[in-house]
Formats: C-alpha cells, sequence, structure tokens
C-alpha cells in the first residue's frame, strides 16, 4: 500500500483511536502468533529493537540476487507492518543508507548476508544445510555505518519466506485477513524482543492442502471471482500456504488442470515457492481433465501404453524444473479403481517405465526427482499382496476418506529413502455419503490420528483434501501447524491452541469464549455429519435426546450471537465466516431434521400441532436458504458470491441432490372438537386411543433424572381443558389443571425427603372433557441405604452411563500411561494409552495398565458393558486393534474390534463416528463393584462405557452420564 501523507492533527487523532481500539479488542495483552513465544511487543524495552516507534518505520533491506519468492514475502511485510501501524517502511535493495534496519536474507543467495557470516556476526550452525529453517535476531553493529540490524536469515528460500510470514504473524496479521476478511489491530508501535528467534526446521518435510471437489462452491465463486482457476486466484492460494508455513499443494482438478488453463499458474508457484503436485490419480504432473482434452484411446495401459508414454513425457517436459513431486503408479479413469484383471506385475511395469520417463526428461536419475505412490482404496491391496516401488519413492499412506488412518508403517522396519507420507480428508465425495458443505473436522480427531501417523515415522508428506478451502479455516490451519513440530502441540494444549487461534483473529477479549464455540461446534457436527441427519438420526422419546440436541445447538448459537454484538464492524464479517455461520446453518439444519421427525411422529397420533412443526419444517428450510444467500451475495460486500452453493439437504444416497429438498412433512384436517391425547416420556404410544398397554413413566430413584414428562396435547382445533391428580403428596406436577390449545407438558417431580422406602406405584389420573381418564403410572423407588460409594457411578434406570474420561482410578507403568483428548467424543472427551507405540500387552491383567470405574450396581446377575469407541481402523496389517473389560478381579475379556469387519460395518461406523462393542458378563452380588477398561492394543480412543442391567433405552449418542457422588452435594429433598 502506498504511505498516505497526514498532518499532525489527523495523526494524533488516528494514534488516539488506535490505543482506544488495541485496548477494547485486545484486552490488557496483545498475543499475535499461535505460538507460546512471542517476540514482538508493543512497548519499549531494553534490547528491543524498534520496528516502527514515533511513527517511523525501520527500513527493509535485502538482496536484489536473492529469490524472487523472498522479495514477494518481503513486500508483503512492508504491506503488513503498514496496515498494523499506517507506518509503511521503505524497502531498500542492497544499499545500507540507514543507522537501524532489517536486513533480509537467505544464505548463500544474499551478500549481505554472507558477509556478516563471514564476520562472525551471524552464527548459522544452526541454519546452514537446514530445510527451511530461519533465525530472527538483532545483531549489534553488523557492518560499517549500521549500529543495529534485525537480522531475518533463511537456511533456504522457503527458510527465509517464513521468517518473513512468522514476524507478520507476530505483528498481528493473520494468514485469513484475505481469505476470511480477518482485520488487523492497529498497534502504533511494534518492537522484537531480543534473543536468538525461530521455529526450528520442520517435523514433516512437505506440508499441503489438495483443493478437491470444487463444484459447484469454489468452481462458481473462482469464475465470478476471476475467470477461473488461473494464476489470480492461485497467488491468492500459494500466499496462504507459506503464510501457515505450508509448502505443498495438489491443485483444483475436476475439470481444471493447473498448468493447462494457465502457463502463469506453474511459473508463479515455483516463484512463490510452492511445490506442486498432482492428487493420487493424476500421473507424472497431468491432471485429469487433460486426458480428455488431448487423450487418445482409452485409459489403459494395456492396450494404449505409447500413447499414456507420450502424454506422460510431455507434462514431464513441461515441468522443467519447478518444485514438484510426481505422483507414480494408475487407477482407472476418473479416480475410479483399476479393472479386475489389472495385475500388479502391470503396475509395477507402469511405475518403471515412468521412473524411465523421468530419467531421460530430466536428465538425472529418477531417485533425484521427488516421487509418491499413494495406497488409496484398492492400491493399498495391491501393496499388500506384494506390489513394491523404489525405495526413494515416498509411499504416501492415506485414510478411509473419513479420517481414520488405514495403514501405517510396521515400527521397527527399515526407513524407506523415499520415507512415508499420509494423504487425509477434511472434505470427501463417496459412501456412504459426501461431506463438503461445512467444516465437521475436530482438531482432537486430527490430533489423535496425525499423532498416530507422526509417531509411525509418517514425516515426508502430510496432504490435506480441504474440498473448498473456506469454510475449513481453522482445521486447516492446525493441520499445517501439527505438521510443522508436532511436540509443540500434545493433546492437553489443544484447547491452548484453539484459543490462541481464536485470540490472533478476534483479540484476547473473547477468545476463551469464542474458542469453546469453536470446539463446541466441530463436536456437535462431528457426531453426525450434516449431510447424513435425518429425521430419525436423535430419538425423540428417549434420554430427552433431540430436543437436547436442538437445545445445544441453539444454545451455542445464542453465545455465539452474544459474542459477535460486542465485536467492532470491523470483525463482523470475518466472525461470521469463521465462527457464526457454521453454528447458526447447523443448528437450523439439526433443528430443521428433528422437527420433520416429531411432525411425522405427531401425524401418527393425531395432534393438532402437526400442522404448526409441518410450518416451523418450511419455516427452517427457508431460513437455510437466507443463511446461504446472506453468505454469497451480502457477506463482505459478496465478496464470496457461490462460495456456499453446496447442496446438503435431502441426500437419498451417497451423492449430494441437485437442489436441497425439504424433508417430507405430514398434514392434517383437524377437526373442530376437543379431544385430549396423552404421551409420555419413554414411548412412542399415545392414550387413550392409541395404545391398550399400560402407561409407565420411566423410574424415579435418587440418582437418575430429576422429573419426567407427560404430554397432554390437543386432537382437535377446539381448546380442551384437562384435570391431573396423584395420590400422595411426595409426587408434584407442573401443571395440575390447564387448558390445552395444541400441546402442553407436565414435569413429574418427586420430594424425596417423604417419600417412604421401597419400591412404590403411583398413579397419576389425567381427565378431559370427553372420553375416559387416562393414568399414568409413576414408578418410585427409593433404596433403604445410600450407595456406599466415595467417587464412581450409581445405577438408575437399569443402566449405568459413564464417560471415559472420568475414571475412578488409572493404572499406568513406566512404560505405559494414560491421557484424555480434550473434546474427541461426540459427547465428552476421550482416553487413550501413551505413548501409541508401546508394545501390546496380549494377555491382560494383575498391574497391567487399566481404566477403573467403580460402579454401584442394584442387583445381581446378567450385564452387558458397551464400549464406545473412536471408529480407528486397523492400521497394523496382522490383527484388528483390541482391548478388555472386566468386572472386579474375573479374567478380561478380550475384545478384537475388527473382527467381524466388513464393509456395512465401516459405513455404519463413520456415519455414526463410533464404533460400538459388547461384552457380557456376570454380576454376583449387588453393591460397588469395579468396572476395568485393559490397555491391550495402543492407539484404541475409547469415549464411553454403558453397563445394561436390562433398562437401556435405544439411542444415537447413548445415555447422559450417571450420577457421580464426587460431583454432586448431598441435597436430602432428592435423596443424594
Amino acid at each position: 500500500m502506498n504511505n498516505v501523507p497526514m498532518n499532525h492533527s489527523t495523526a494524533s487523532c488516528w494514534h488516539r483511536r488506535t490505543l482506544l481500539l488495541i485496548v477494547l479488542l485486545l484486552g490488557s495483552a496483545t498475543t499475535f502468533a499461535i505460538d507460546p513465544n512471542r517476540y514482538v511487543s508493543g512497548q519499549n524495552g531494553k534490547g528491543r529493537f524498534a520496528l516502527v516507534a514515533n511513527r517511523k518505520a525501520t527500513p527493509l533491506v535485502v538482496s536484489g540476487s536473492d529469490f524472487p519468492g523472498v522479495l514477494r514475502a518481503l513486500n508483503n511485510l512492508k504491506t503488513d507492518i503498514g496496515k498494523v501501524t499506517h507506518t509503511e517502511p521503505a524497502l531498500v535493495m542492497d544499499k545500507l543508507s540507514a543507522k537501524e534496519v532489517v536486513l533480509v536474507g537467505t544464505l548463500g543467495k544474499s551478500p549481505l548476508i554472507d558477509g556478516l557470516i563471514r564476520a562472525n556476526k551471524l552464527n548459522v550452525t544452526d541454519l546452514a544445510g537446514k530445510w527451511e529453517t530461519f533465525v530472527t535476531q538483532v545483531v549489534e553493529k553488523p557492518m560499517p555505518g549500521v549500529d543495529r540490524a534485525l537480522v531475518i536469515a533463511g537456511s533456504d528460500k522457503r527458510g527465509t519466506i517464513y521468517g518473513l510470514y512468522d514476524l507478520s504473524a507476530q505483528i498481528g496479521v493473520s494468514p485469513w485477513t484475505w481469505w476470511a476478511d480477518v482485520p488487523v489491530a492497529p498497534q502504533p508501535t511494534l518492537y522484537v524482543l531480543p534473543g536468538r528467534h525461530t521455529q526450528g526446521t520442520p517435523a514433516v518435510k512437505y506440508r499441503g492442502i489438495f483443493i478437491n471437489d470444487e463444484a459447484p462452491a469454489l468452481s462458481g465463486w473462482t469464475k465470478a471471482k476471476f475467470g477461473g482457476f488461473n494464476h489470480q486466484f492461485y497467488e491468492h492460494v500459494f500466499e496462504l500456504i507459506l503464510r501457515m508455513k505450508g509448502n505443498y499443494l495438489w491443485p483444483a482438478m475436476w475439470g481444471n488442470a493447473f498448468y493447462d488453463d494457465d502457463p502463469m499458474n506453474p511459473k508463479l508457484a515455483d516463484e512463490y515457492g510452492v511445490v506442486i503436485g498432482t492428487s493420487h490419480h493424476e500421473p507424472l504432473m497431468r491432471a485429469h481433465d487433460e486426458w480428455r482434452r488431448y487423450g487418445k484411446g482409452p485409459w489403459n495401459y494395456s492396450t494404449n501404453d505409447s500413447t499414456l508414454r507420450a502424454f506422460w513425457r510431455s507434462s514431464v517436459q513441461r515441468m522443467g524444473t519447478n518444485e514438484s513431486i510426481l505422483s507414480v503408479g494408475m487407477r482407472g479413469d476418473g479416480d475410479a479403481p483399476m479393472s479386475r484383471e489389472t495385475a500388479t506385475t502391470l503396475l509395477e511395469t507402469i511405475v518403471a517405465d515412468q521412473r524411465k520417463i523421468i530419467q531421460d526428461v530430466t536428465g538425472k536419475p529418477a531417485s533425484e526427482t521427488p516421487q509418491s505412490w499413494a495406497l488409496y482404496k484398492e492400491v493399498q491391496d495391491y501393496y499388500d499382496k506384494g506390489m513394491r516401488v523404489p525405495d526413494d519413492v515416498t509411499l504416501l499412506l492415506c485414510d478411509d476418506n473419513w479420517g481414520n488412518i488405514r495403514k501405517l508403517p510396521v515400527m521397527g522396519a527399515p526407513r524407506r529413502k523415499g520415507g512415508y507420507g499420509i494423504y487425509y480428508h477434511f472434505d470427501y465425495v463417496g459412501g456412504p455419503r459426501n461431506y463438503k458443505w461445512l467444516n465437521t473436522n475436530p482438531i482432537a480427531r486430527t490430533w489423535e490420528q496425525m499423532h498416530l501417523a507422526y509417531e509411525h515415522g509418517v514425516d515426508q508428506i502430510w496432504i490435506v483434501n480441504v474440498g473448498d478451502i473456506k469454510p475449513m479455516e481453522f482445521p486447516i490451519e492446525f493441520f499445517l501447524d501439527y505438521a510443522w513440530n508436532p511436540n509443540n502441540w500434545p493433546a492437553d494444549k489443544l484447547p491452548d491452541y484453539t484459543r490462541l487461534w481464536a485470540e490472533r483473529q478476534f483479540g484476547t477479549k473473547h477468545a476463551a469464549a469464542i474458542a469453546d464455540v469453536l470446539t463446541q461446534y466441530t463436536r456437535f457436527n462431528a457426531r453426525r455429519k450434516p449431510e447424513l441427519l435425518a429425521p430419525n438420526t436423535y430419538t425423540l422419546t428417549n434420554y430427552r435426546e433431540a430436543e437436547t440436541v436442538v437445545n445445544d445447538y441453539n444454545q451455542l448459537l445464542a453465545e455465539a450471537e452474544r459474542i459477535g454484538k460486542d465485536l467492532p464492524a470491523s470483525y463482523q464479517d470475518a466472525y461470521f465466516q469463521l465462527v457464526l455461520h457454521p453454528v447458526k446453518a447447523c443448528a437450523t439444519v439439526n433443528e430443521l431434521y428433528v422437527t420433520a421427525g416429531r411432525n411425522r411422529w405427531y401425524a401418527e397420533q393425531g395432534r393438532a400441532a402437526t400442522n404448526d412443526l409441518a410450518d416451523r419444517v418450511k419455516t427452517l428450510f427457508e431460513k437455510d436458504a437466507q443463511i446461504t444467500r446472506y453468505y454469497n451475495d451480502t457477506l463482505a460486500g459478496g465478496k464470496w458470491s457461490h462460495m456456499m452453493d453446496q447442496t446438503h439437504i435431502g441426500y437419498t444416497y451417497w451423492q449430494q441432490p441437485e437442489k436441497n429438498k425439504m424433508p417430507d412433512v405430514k398434514t392434517l384436517d383437524v377437526p373442530n372438537t376437543a379431544e385430549l391425547g396423552v404421551a409420555i416420556e419413554g414411548s412412542t404410544a399415545w392414550w387413550p386411543g392409541g395404545s391398550t398397554a399400560e402407561a409407565r413413566l420411566p423410574v424415579f430413584d435418587p440418582y437418575g433424572a430429576q422429573s419426567h414428562y407427560i404430554e397432554l396435547f390437543n386432537r382437535g382445533s377446539v381448546p380442551v381443558t384437562y384435570t391431573a391428580t396423584t395420590t400422595v403428596p411426595w409426587l408434584s406436577l407442573s401443571a395440575p389443571k390447564g387448558t390445552v390449545d395444541k400441546e402442553t407438558r407436565l414435569l413429574v417431580r418427586v420430594d424425596w425427603k417423604q417419600v417412604p422406602v421401597g419400591k412404590q406405584q403411583v398413579p397419576i389420573t389425567i381427565s378431559g372433557p370427553n372420553g375416559p381418564p387416562v393414568v399414568v403410572q409413576a414408578m418410585v423407588d427409593k433404596p433403604a441405604a445410600r450407595p456406599t460409594l466415595a467417587k464412581g457411578f450409581v445405577e438408575s434406570g437399569g443402566y449405568v452411563s459413564i464417560e471415559a474420561e472420568h475414571p475412578s482410578r488409572t493404572v499406568a507403568t513406566a512404560a505405559t500411561n494414560w491421557i484424555r483428548i480434550p473434546d474427541i467424543g461426540r459427547t465428552a472427551s476421550g482416553m487413550t494409552s501413551w505413548p501409541v507405540t508401546a508394545p501390546a500387552i496380549d494377555k491382560p491383567g494383575g498391574a497391567s495398565p487399566r481404566l477403573e470405574y467403580a460402579v454401584f450396581l442394584a442387583d445381581s446377575g446378567s450385564v452387558q458393558v458397551q464400549t464406545y469407541l473412536s471408529p480407528t481402523l486397523n492400521f497394523n496389517d496382522n490383527k484388528g486393534l483390541r482391548y478388555a473389560i472386566s468386572f472386579d478381579d474375573e479374567a478380561p475379556q478380550l475384545v478384537d474390534i475388527h473382527a467381524n469387519e466388513t464393509p456395512r460395518v465401516w459405513e455404519q461406523s463413520v456415519a455414526n463416528n463410533i464404533r460400538i462393542l459388547t461384552t457380557r458378563h456376570r454380576i454376583t452380588k449387588p453393591g460397588p463393584h469395579t468396572l476395568n477398561y485393559w490397555l491391550v492394543d495402543p492407539a484404541v480412543v475409547v469415549q464411553k462405557l454403558v453397563i445394561d442391567r436390562g433398562g437401556l433405552k435405544p439411542s444415537y449418542l447413548g445415555p447422559p452420564e450417571s450420577f457421580r457422588p464426587e460431583t454432586a452435594t448431598l441435597n436430602e429433598s432428592t435423596g443424594r
């Protein structure tokens, strides 16, 4: 940007406003990068270097012989400093004309930096020869005529670029400033702290994103904004990747061709410093669509090999010296499997021929050109059956398209020269259902799987399918940050990461609250991806599950809206994109489906409110469309037109609907009468005419839900009166009499202080003006004595529900411990063993590692234990992952998670985002017991355990957690 002159009065006013905004937005402290090691401050101090002070910016000096990509990044830093301070520094080539300068350069490319090294002014022992490493430090008297210099030196091109963008992040410029309209918080002064600042060398060599499944949203947006996937679009992508310290890109490929669509695309990628690859089914830098454009004959190497070799040869020639990773191998046309007749030997021939092309064109051994072979879908089967590629080729291992890694290197096996990579997914088109609309990827799950990969030696390539880039902003940045240094972010620091990310976008004042919104909405979305929702996903009758899901979303929405109202106008567009929109949109869609389910249920019972719910479904469907229109047409002045074009309502199979389709609803001709109907919690029946069975509420006891409901509804259009009576004084009704227009809910409660010991059956009689009275039985059970349990879980309703993160005791060894992964579960956090590479314990028992859960069971007899596990796959090859369960001193029962693995089982586990396995046990006496969850194989994440003594009801999420004495205060009115 140009430096606009300001007179003294204007400048003083601007600085006063700046200081006020800093206080309002950032609170008492300023945090910039997602990095606990902050080295930029707004305050002066001993040894600090002034980037900008007293409305004067220190000039930026670079050698003209450095990489063009470094010059681009330096220009961006120059602009960033101007955005933050309204004082843009001068950018000077090769000349040192000031007493203090910012000196930028790459080892071996900058005479200025090399001169400092020769003069022993800059120690580069931890820099020279390293990959993508930088150092930022103040050097005193670096050269004649210069008193001080802030030196930003890189080991190579990207090392220097990362040093520049790291400083941009430190001064408060988010990578998402352009991509999500994140504003820059003004700061009149900037000082770099003394010391040697570096992010070290990245742990993973190639770290990148795959733009995929880009129609209709991203393709529509790019066409409207730039005219297509041309260099004007990709320049924004390149800069985004580099600002997040990524270095690798698989470009958009459905109907697009990176090299062919715009020759400037690859030229600028190489200049910026972004490594280009192609997806798993696009060999040798040829885009899939180029075969449609230029290919001749079938995509079949058995019958058309010479044509394919010529096709690939020309693409390698076109690539030239651009920094690239070439995909080798071959899949069927359009990312389909090869034919069943394809033999492993043919694929090995294909790879050998491709490597000969690489060698012939480059004039050097094929091993000197980076290559990868993706073991995607059926290709992994070829590998498992013995197909091999040369050792210098990176084996790109894959997930199952749903975030569960399929295969990992065998621990202790010799390292490959080409190493291993991972192809991961935040977006997917395919079975059991596409998921492309919104972010459904909790960073806890990404952490757990990528940590598993890293600990198994997968550190050459990490590439993630990000769909349209938006709205995956948060998980993308986490993925790349984690790839840079996994050790920076252990599981217990994940909440800190989310808070710091929110802080960088929106300042400190609301960072913790925004972080909670981000965490909760991604956890809610991961329970069931929006595309998989149906009117019957959540139970309408048991555990108040459906209404709790809707209430949780709507409460989260209310909190998100509250925060948004307190943010300045300049933050509203960014806040809508990164926080409010996904919450608002998903709250709407979840309520839409639950309401559609209620509508159908009400229609079966003839409720007068049926039509109201049909109207509510229509209103919610239109609300979803309005949210989309606002994003596309109004947000940021229409900047993101088409970005929310993705259909997401009305799926009937794996592929997306052509347009959103509202769930079917039912309407009734409501008679002009007054007719009372009664329904109860825990039952789909209604009375008096809908069922001949006795109406029984779920059992009341001191340790379960302290209220149950009776729903009174009208089956006609004339308001109906009712009375409800009980026979005991200690059973209360929230509304013993009244008038029902459409429906009302009576809450039934127990005064435990007055309840006699033992089991009671209390009739509640409900009478209306017409028809027979309905008697609802309240079953009340007050034990003679309280459970002798200081901590743990107490049975209620015939079951015990346990969140795995709440063990009564953890048993570890010197070699193996337990860690909590925050918010990885559908309803809470999860537990797993540590380290994930520990050897298996084939015979658990005795003092071996386990999680103990103290429980109090009301009776003896047979019980079932349902263990809820994250849907981790069998990445071991040789056996399924295992755990074991026991009560007290019984022998642990070993369970192979994958013993009965079928495609249908896998589909259910990824659609439900859980794997539930059942063991059976016999309890010899009532009272206190210990449920033991034993470590057998590492890398199993347990989320929840449910002991069923016969009272468990069907539900999607499982019952809420049972009463825990250690978390409750004794209350005589409840008997607890």
